[in-house]
């Protein structure tokens, strides 16, 4: 079995609640894993850093960031996908990363993975600075239009979500 056959069995348990089997699944394939994310190919790294979010695999967050950092958009754009998958339901994960996002967003080279990082940006907190840089993509004549779209609708959608509550 490969790593990508192994991340594809992993979200299966995931869907399933199967928490033992992901267990016993992550303790199995983590040397593997962190192997390939490390490896000179770039389609290696690619299936490294889509594994992390199949797995569920918080504990390779670290590895996430390195994967947004990664020469290649493959790489990157995999490890935006992981990182929106367990995002979904823990805005710190998002929060953790916010000024990469916000790069990535709006100067990476490549249409695909700006376009990523805007979506990984709606599962973060609706924090100010997010919004305004959402607004002005949403608004840039320059910008590709599938971006501008991308970008309003999560502004819209980080607008709409309750602000987080101030801490007594």
């Amino acid at each position: 079995m490969t790593l990508q056959e192994a991340a594809a069995q992993a979200d299966a348990l995931a869907l399933e609640g199967s928490e033992r089997e992901l267990a016993e699944l992550r303790a199995k394939w983590s040397d593997d894993l962190e192997s390939a994310a490390r490896s000179q190919d770039f389609r290696e790294r690619a299936v490294a850093f889509r594994a992390i979010g199949q797995f569920r695999w918080r504990q390779k967050e670290e590895l996430l960031r390195r994967g947004l950092d990664d020469e290649s958009p493959a790489a990157r754009g995999s490890a935006l996908l992981s990182l929106e998958l367990l995002s979904r339901d823990h805005p710190s994960t998002i929060n953790s990363v916010r000024p990469l996002l916000h790069n990535l967003a709006s100067v990476d080279g490549n249409a695909a993975v700006r376009r990523l990082a805007i979506v990984c940006l709606r599962n973060g907190s609706p924090q100010r600075e997010t919004i305004v840089l959402l607004d002005g993509l949403a608004e840039d004549d320059e910008a590709d239009q599938e971006l501008r779209n991308a970008a309003a609708k999560v502004s819209q959608t980080l607008k709409r979500k309750p602000k987080p509550q101030a801490r007594k």
